[in-house]
């Protein structure tokens, strides 16, 4: 049985979880998210806890029965703790500004770089002297928090030799040599 799919996930005080259907709704203070699961795979709620069971042991199966206890576990934490994501610009003279649900940023094109963001996702904008730009997103969907942050690295992907773009903060940009590294 699949180790991930056969583990409970605990519903946290303040979180309601309702099955309807072949849906799962998960309420709490942040929000409120809902799923659809397959209907080979059954969902049930007991106590404090909720259970993701499979019919079969057919491939299939144990893909969905993984796949859905984590989909839930996700709703469940992000209605309850929320996600964030945070993501640094390194260039020079690259900068960012949050401006409602906007966020303007200069990338080094001739042009600004307006993004229009979702109303679930609340972003925010730190420039300090000496350090690089940071960009802040924080929301309640796990899924939708972090395709945001993709497509805002999407913008400037950071480029082997220099380092220059948008990244995640602590992630390894793997470096290349340049020319002179190829003359001897």
């Amino acid at each position: 049985m699949s180790r991930i799919g056969k583990a409970p996930v605990i519903i946290p005080t303040g979180a309601n979880v309702a099955i309807n259907g072949h849906t799962v709704i998960v309420k709490g203070p942040k929000g409120q998210l809902s799923q659809t699961i397959d209907p080979d795979i059954s969902v049930s709620i007991e106590g404090n806890t909720i259970l993701v069971t499979r019919p079969t042991d057919q491939k299939r199966h144990r893909a969905l029965h993984g796949l859905y206890r984590t989909l839930i576990h996700n709703m469940v934490q992000g209605v309850t703790a929320g996600y964030e994501k945070k993501m640094e610009m390194i260039g020079v003279g690259y900068k960012c500004e949050a401006k409602g649900q906007n966020l303007e940023l200069s990338l080094g094109f001739s042009h600004l770089v307006v993004v229009n963001l979702p109303n679930e996702i609340k972003v925010a904008t730190e420039t300090v002297k000496g350090k690089n730009p940071t960009i802040t997103l924080s929301g309640y969907d796990k899924q939708l928090v972090g395709h945001v942050a993709a497509k805002i690295r999407s913008l400037r992907t950071p480029e082997p030799y220099k380092g220059k773009g948008i990244r995640f903060v602590g992630e390894v940009i793997r470096r290349k040599a340049g020319k002179a590294a190829g003359k001897k």
